[in-house]
């Protein structure tokens, strides 16, 4: 009997655990359907940005400009207007064409960090066919006076304006820059998140030390930032009323498995994608099936959360009794 990959992502239904995230790929038709034929079981597109929906340029202006001046871990946080792939026209007809050339669920990105009326476009992107919805919501804290209180809030506001405007699933796509993040994964679930995807990935900027000036720095991710991504879903799975994605260090089959054992109802590939291409997705599903089959798996749905918190033989490897476990393995040569 074959395996069955298909997982539920939200109350979609999807014929394998393996999401194209957004990134370039999802900007282009041809791209798109290579990754659809590669086997990814859900495209998310290119986020559009609250920028691009603001009238007031001057206001983008002043809002992004001024923050990169004052703060360095703002610096190139938002595109500029020309930077941007799809604007919001293009971005509609985006949607529309991709839904019209593929079975798989179309899900749309809202990036912003802002309460106000530019939520309202979520409807726009539903209208489109967007199956959900992504709310991307890209904030680093900078300002000393900002309380965690008053940052969480920010995401809470944000969403529950997304969720008064549509009544399609939404995930909230979070960085880990939270003192607790279960405890914020539950308030969103509270305000009408039915996802939450593991973590954003920040792009911080680098110092020119010639030229004295701060430089953006983008560098795709890397296998070892999934353990910080594992632990957040281990510990949340099972206890938080939510689907969870794992976003960031997904390359190759065995980070693939590993985040669904630790409670991810899929995973989203970016990085290995844009290195190798849209058919490495298709070696890495071809390599789940193989490994399923070989450890006596029937299904993706029996592994996912096999090795959380709630489930895994020793919690402590989770917990702080870990660490000086670990500490004393180190010996120095």
């Amino acid at each position: 009997m074959a395996v069955d990959l298909s997982t539920t992502w939200m109350g979609l239904e999807l014929d394998g655990p393996i999401v194209a995230g957004a990134s370039p790929l999802t900007d282009n038709l041809e791209s798109v359907q290579r990754l659809v034929d590669a086997g990814a079981s859900a495209i998310v597109t290119q986020s559009l940005f609250e920028e691009q929906l603001t009238d007031d340029q001057m206001a983008f202006f002043t809002h992004t400009e001024g923050v990169a001046e004052t703060h360095g871990e703002a610096l190139d946080y938002f595109p500029a207007y020309d930077d941007v792939a799809l604007g919001p026209d293009a971005y509609l007809k985006h949607i529309e064409t991709l839904k019209k050339a593929v079975d798989v669920p179309v899900i749309a990105s809202l990036n912003g960090i802002t309460p106000g009326g530019w939520v309202r476009y979520a409807k726009y992107l539903v209208e489109a066919g967007a199956d959900a919805l992504e709310l991307n919501v890209y904030y680093v804290a900078s300002e000393p006076t900002e309380s965690p209180e008053e940052v969480e809030s920010r995401y809470l506001e944000i969403l529950r304006g997304v969720r008064a405007a549509v009544d399609v699933p939404l995930a909230m796509k979070i960085g880990p820059y939270f003192s607790s993040t279960g405890h914020l994964a539950s308030r969103l679930a509270e305000a009408g998140a039915n996802g939450l995807v593991v973590f954003n990935r920040f792009f911080q900027p680098d110092l020119d030390i010639e030229e004295l000036e701060v430089k953006p720095a983008l560098h795709l991710s890397h296998p070892s930032e999934l353990l910080l991504r594992l632990r957040a879903v281990a510990a949340m799975y099972g206890r938080v009323d939510l689907d969870f994605a794992i976003t960031g260090g997904v390359h190759d089959v065995e980070d693939v498995i590993k985040g669904l054992m630790v409670g991810s109802n899929t995973v989203q590939m970016v990085s290995a994608l844009l290195k190798k291409g849209p058919e490495h997705l298709k070696a890495v599903r071809e390599g789940l099936v193989t490994w399923l089959e070989a450890h006596e798996y029937e299904s993706v749905e029996q592994m996912i959360g096999s090795m959380s918190l709630a489930r895994v033989p020793d919690p402590a490897a989770f917990s702080r009794a870990n660490y000086r476990k670990i500490l004393g393995t180190f010996h120095k040569y």
